[in-house]
């Protein structure tokens, strides 16, 4: 996809008398925009996400709705999550379309829940999410100092490890500043294998599409902002394989188990090819442990009750 120049800001170098070159965003009509430097902002200073809205997951990239390339984000993020005793609510894939992207971004945005975007950082010309996060919050884009620093440590390691000359005003490397235009306000996310940051606003936070990079930066925020969220061996799930019975038919009994059993979910996952069970229904209850007992013993008797054939119980 072809960049917009309507809204898709190139950062050049320009002369100034008093100072040298410096950093400078073009936008529609190559006019200059705002440069403004980013206010620090502590890693703590939001309350805690709604814990009504979930924790979601967008994941951005046509390679991966192409076939060109596997996702291999969602699994991981579910494992990180569960590590930390939480659980991926949501999730969504999205394509490279700028009007696709900004409308979910704004719904993330809106919902006031804990979200990660990845395929975020680039200097690619099709339309990284930065761009599209600064239009659902109605704020400007901007060159984040911290994350110019970043970039030219990074560039001046290169050189190094090349045993070339560090260029500042090489064309290439003033084009790898653009990694660093951020939302105005957007907080840094430490990328410790090559010091390209990702970006945070609000609690929606934004890592490159690398794994290799993503999913430290996704740990850092968990463990730095998130902590007190965790739930360390708080959560618990409890099922039974059922023979012989219709999902339909113990819709009720499901529905009771929920109404008797507050903040305790009940879950069914049906199979016809089972490798071992063969044909049958996957029934349990999960949610914190002491509920999930009660719960779990009324399942039990309900299904009983039915004349159920019951097979192996599980525990997660």
């Amino acid at each position: 996809m072809q960049p917009n120049e309507a809204t898709d800001p190139v950062v050049v170098r320009e002369p100034d008398a008093s100072k040298g070159a410096r950093p400078v965003l073009r936008g529609e009509g190559g006019r200059e925009a705002s440069f403004l430097p980013s206010t620090p902002q502590s890693q703590t200073s939001h309350p805690l996400p709604d814990p009504a809205a979930g924790i979601g997951l967008v994941i951005v990239g046509d390679e991966i709705l192409s076939g060109k390339r596997a996702d291999k984000h969602m699994d991981k993020v579910i494992e990180l999550l569960a590590a930390r005793g939480l659980a991926l609510d949501w999730a969504e894939y999205v394509g490279d379309s700028p009007g696709r992207i900004t409308a979910t971004l704004k719904r993330a945005f809106d919902g006031g829940g804990l979200v990660f975007c990845t395929g975020a950082i680039g200097a690619a010309p099709d339309p990284p999410p930065r761009q599209c996060a600064a239009t659902a919050l109605g704020v400007g884009l901007q060159l984040h100092p911290g994350a110019e620093a970043l970039i030219r440590e990074r560039m001046q390691d290169v050189a190094r490890e090349q045993g070339v000359p560090y260029e500042p005003d090489r064309p290439d490397n003033i084009h790898r500043l653009n990694m660093g235009v951020f939302p105005v306000g957007a907080r840094l996310i430490p990328n410790p294998y090559n010091k390209i940051a990702g970006f945070s606003v609000g609690h929606v936070h934004f890592v490159p599409g690398f794994p290799v990079m993503a999913w430290p930066m996704v740990e850092w925020v968990l463990d730095t902002q998130y902590a007190p969220l965790f739930r360390q061996a708080a959560w618990a799930e409890k099922s039974v394989i059922v023979f012989g019975a219709m999902e339909a038919s113990l819709t009720p009994l499901m529905e009771n188990i929920e109404q008797a059993h507050p903040g305790v979910k009940v879950f069914s996952l049906p199979s016809v090819d089972h490798p071992q069970y063969g044909r049958h229904i996957e029934l349990g209850v999960k949610g914190a442990p002491v509920a999930v007992e009660g719960a779990y013993t009324a399942l039990l008797s309900g299904l009983r009750g039915f004349g159920a054939e019951l097979g192996p119980e599980l525990v997660r």
